[in-house]
């Protein structure tokens, strides 16, 4: 479709050869008529309606063509970039003011080294035989008992494991068992007794109030089974993120979030898995389901629990056997130095043992047993005199013995 556009106005639709001679005849022309022509592809008019957009069967050229809106020039278009620029332009203002695009997506943030970090840690669990691996959560429960109590027994277990030991935890849950660890029973079992049951598990005073509490709601509200959500779950009493997110994955096999124990808290923090440190285990979770992928969620608990069960221990690691003390950025650095022991021959006291408050007192007494026993050897002493020098060294010897931070 070809449009011709004369300066009065007036617009025509014509044939390809009506246009050639159109244009041949106003070349010829010398009157200071200023003709424009302008050739436009058939798809700039597809706004228009198809019917005005081509021409009638007769090919008559006098049929009118709707007229063209032509905007006027300012001043402000010479300064405009090619149309290519202006386009992409355009595009990434439009881009940032959509509202529908929802939120932007924040900038990915992995720590260094963590998948060497993560492997070498696969690699020290392989053998599986931490506390964690032979009396967690997920050998606490019976194989043989329905559904519902193998559920309500795993979520009991993680009640008490809170603050304890596993061998600890293992042995009242088997005493449980023995009893009969069901809503029903619990709830009939009277406190002394169920005291009993679980001790000496750390505060078990208030894990017995705890699962009163907790199974009389799982009857009233659960029909004796465990919920099925970490929001039924938090609710109970004594179950707190941590609890709900093992029971989710242990009772239910869903993976909702990441298990964070105080060995998971410490050992994120030690091997930089966090963008800055935090200070409870909740604060950790958060902060590792940031980055670290899903599918990681369910193995990085009993993996980082085992870990810090044998060699990234709380007190004293033992970074020299680690795998990773060499792209640990705390290697080393939590292990203190061993003070040496002045009774035996292989280690001999060094100036900080000498100042610390119980080497002042070795030092004492054995400069009083040098100057006593000197006394003692001279025979002008009296008997007296060598009664009270041993009393006073019994004293300093029972004073390192007893209170070995005392200060001379």
């Amino acid at each position: 479709m070809y449009m011709v556009t004369r300066s009065s106005n007036k617009t025509v639709n014509c044939t390809p050869a009506l246009r050639s001679k159109i244009i041949k005849t106003q070349k010829k022309l010398d009157t200071g008529t200023s003709v424009a022509v302008k050739v436009e592809e058939e798809e700039a008019n597809v706004a228009q309606p198809k019917s005005s957009s081509v021409l009638s069967s007769t090919g008559d050229c006098t049929t009118p063509y709707p007229q063209a809106v032509v905007q006027p020039k300012t001043e402000a278009d010479t300064l405009l970039l090619p149309s290519t620029t202006r386009r992409r332009r355009q595009l990434k203002v439009e881009y940032d003011k959509d509202e529908n695009l929802g939120p932007v997506k924040k900038e990915h943030w992995e720590p260094p080294d963590w998948r060497r970090q993560l492997a070498n840690i696969r690699e020290m669990r392989s053998s599986r035989d931490a506390p964690v691996d032979k009396m967690g959560a997920e050998k606490c429960y019976d194989a043989k008992a329905p559904a519902h109590v193998r559920r309500f027994q795993v979520l009991v277990s993680l009640m008490l494991s809170s603050q304890t030991k596993d061998q600890v935890t293992a042995a009242a849950m088997q005493k449980l068992r023995a009893h009969g660890c069901t809503v029903e029973n619990i709830i009939n079992t009277d406190d002394e007794t169920l005291g009993k049951l679980i001790y000496p598990v750390g505060f078990w005073r208030t894990k017995v109030k705890y699962l009163k509490q907790t199974a009389a709601m799982l009857q009233k509200e659960f029909g004796g089974d465990i919920p099925n959500s970490v929001e039924g779950l938090v609710r109970l009493s004594g179950v707190g993120p941590k609890m709900a997110h093992l029971a989710m994955d242990i009772a239910w096999d869903q993976v909702s979030g990441i298990g964070v124990d105080t060995h998971v808290h410490r050992i994120s923090n030690r091997l930089g898995w966090l963008k800055k440190s935090t200070k409870t285990p909740e604060e950790t979770r958060k902060a590792l389901e940031e980055w670290l992928p899903r599918e990681m969620w369910s193995e990085i608990n009993w993996l980082l629990v085992g870990f810090g069960q044998q060699v990234c221990l709380p007190v004293s690691p033992l970074c020299s056997v680690c795998l990773n003390q060499h792209i640990c950025p705390s290697a080393h650095n939590f292990s203190p130095t061993k003070k040496s022991k002045s009774s035996s021959p292989h280690f001999p006291r060094t100036s900080n043992t000498a100042t610390s408050p119980k080497g002042k007192l070795e030092a004492a007494y054995e400069s009083l047993v040098k100057e006593e026993t000197m006394k003692e050897e001279t025979p002008t002493t009296p008997i007296s005199q060598t009664r009270k020098i041993k009393k006073r060294r019994g004293k300093v010897y029972q004073s390192i013995r007893t209170n070995p931070a005392v200060k001379l």
